[in-house]
């Protein structure tokens, strides 16, 4: 049995898209020729934000007429809009549009591939396609991702084993991949393929594993069709495809969605786990870190659930990350982002429409009693949602870092996403653990470039009532400072050591160096390893 409980899908009665790289060829060509991008079908000329704030409420009417009107109104508009009506809003479209469309496939290769149904005169959608770009730090860029219709072109709820394409939680976990050049990635549980593509831009070798044979055939259409190579797909649960196996970095959007384990309650292969609560991000922290190289970082997004009295009780949130890894075979670093949290109402609410299931009716209100008493049985009282990064330590010796906070406000500015200050972040934590007290304000130190300080005063009066350190970048971060540390920061210009400074403020301010020392240095670690100030 797989490690989440779950038997392997049947490839023989799965199979979704076909590879066939001849007609990729056409099909790439053709989706290029019509300008079939996210930048077209989001101006003004298609959709436009209206219409596009409509889409993501799950309303398609008002793109639908958008485009109508586009294509009506020039021709060179009309193929990215019958290819938009039919694979991304899910509308059939006439047989002659469609060849229109795609001259160099042709609808016949279309077919072939396993995009589209023909009915007479007129073409259904088979699949999601739609165009998808991105800037991270190697650059910009722009795919064409393909996956299960939804359920705004079904107009009903999901199939079980349903491919999901990029979703919220899928562009997430992009956004916080730490861009280092590595020579053996995995992306456990890799669904239509979007994170091995990702992370083959900064690994050699890339393995990415489902237990669904359909997803893995969407992940290699998706590969196969932007050209992107050094991925291998392996079916299997977990971690049982790479046994043996070490990476320098692994990524997962693990099916961390709670889920009751009850007859009559859907479970879908790319959201549920097939385990009790949160139990398979336990499961894939524990067993991760026997799978990272020295220095290896593992990335995940995941659930964890706060117990109250029942069968949850001592569940701790968050804090359970820590207890997770602890029980593993391999100690490593654990910073957990806490970036959500929701009562069990609230939760069950998100996760039932997200299936496709709409409130008011029958099957919503069957639903949520059993996610409900489910909560209720097992005395979960919160779920939190948020980042897990992990770290292999590189010596043997050193004292695992444990970091586990809360942030849930707004991102600060991050043009290529979080990863390039995550991996900022993990090196500081490295530097400030092999430094005491003393040979850290031995150490010198430069401003970090989005930096500022904010002062507030009552009105006529000449000292601050408070200050802040602000953080324009990375989590936007707000710090409270006061006299003696904000001196610090602003003279640290990389020449003077801390405890130089430390030593002038003690004499201009007329306080015990020693109790400055003492008072500053836990501060100035923070300030190191959240990127404020940089060693």
């Amino acid at each position: 049995m797989p490690q989440d409980g779950r038997v392997p899908s049947n490839p023989a009665a799965s199979s979704a898209v076909t590879v066939v790289p001849e007609l990729l060829t056409r099909l790439r060509a053709d989706l290029a020729a019509s300008d079939f991008t996210v930048d077209r079908l989001s101006s003004a000329d298609a959709w436009g934000r209206t219409a596009g704030a409509a889409l993501f409420r799950g309303e398609r009417v008002a793109a639908r007429r958008a485009l109508v009107r586009s294509a009506a109104a020039h021709d060179r508009n009309r193929a990215s809009s019958t290819l938009a009506m039919l694979f991304v809003l899910g509308y059939p479209q006439p047989i002659d549009d469609v060849a229109a469309a795609l001259p160099t496939l042709g609808v016949e290769g279309a077919r072939r591939l396993g995009l589209i149904g023909v009915d007479g005169a007129e073409v259904h959608a088979r699949v999601d396609l739609r165009p998808y770009s991105f800037v991270d730090d190697a650059g910009e860029a722009s795919w064409w991702i393909a996956s299960d219709l939804g359920e705004l072109a079904l107009g009903g709820a999901l199939r079980e084993d349903h491919v999901l394409g990029v979703g919220g939680a899928s562009a997430t976990l992009a956004g916080l991949m730490i861009p280092r050049r590595v020579e053996r990635a995995l992306d456990l549980g890799t669904g239509c393929g979007i994170q091995a593509m990702h992370v083959a831009r900064h690994a050699r070798h890339v393995v990415a594993t489902d237990i669904s044979e359909r997803a893995l055939d969407f992940a290699r259409f998706n590969a196969a069709l932007n050209l992107i190579d050094g991925i291998e797909f392996r079916l299997g649960s977990l971690f049982e495809p790479v046994a043996g196996e070490t990476f320098d970095h692994v990524v997962s959007n693990p099916p961390f969605v709670i889920t009751p384990r009850v007859d009559g309650v859907p479970e879908y292969e790319y959201r549920d786990g097939g385990m009790e609560g949160d139990a398979l991000v336990a499961s894939v922290v524990r067993q991760v870190g026997a799978h990272l190289t020295a220095g290896g970082v593992a990335q995940l997004l995941g659930n964890w659930e706060t117990g109250g009295a029942g069968a949850a009780g001592g569940k701790r949130g968050a804090y359970s990350v820590g207890d997770w890894v602890a029980q593993g075979d391999v100690p490593l670093d654990v910073w957990v982002v806490e970036r959500e949290i929701q009562d069990p109402a609230a939760y069950a609410e998100t996760w039932i429409r997200d299936g496709g299931t709409r409130p008011g009716t029958d099957d919503f209100e069957r639903l949520y009693d059993a996610w409900l008493g489910d909560f209720e049985h097992r005395g979960v009282v919160e779920v939190g949602f948020g980042y897990v990064t992990l770290r292999r330590p590189e010596g043997e010796t050193a004292t695992p870092i444990v970091r586990i906070e809360r942030l849930l406000g707004a991102l600060g500015s991050n043009d290529v996403g979080l990863g390039a200050h995550l991996g900022t972040t993990l090196d500081a934590m490295a530097a400030v653990r092999e430094l005491d007290d003393d040979a850290l304000l031995a150490a010198t130190s430069t401003v970090a470039g989005d930096v500022t300080e904010e002062r507030h005063y009552w009105p006529g009066n000449d000292d601050p009532t408070v200050i802040s350190l602000r953080q324009g970048g990375g989590f936007a971060r707000t710090i409270e400072s006061g006299t003696a540390l904000s001196a610090l920061v602003g003279a640290s210009d990389g020449e003077l050591t801390a405890g130089a400074i430390v030593a002038a403020l003690a004499q201009l301010l007329g306080a015990d160096e020693n109790a400055l020392r003492a008072e500053v240095a836990p501060r100035l670690r923070e300030l190191v390893t959240v990127g404020m100030l940089r060693l």
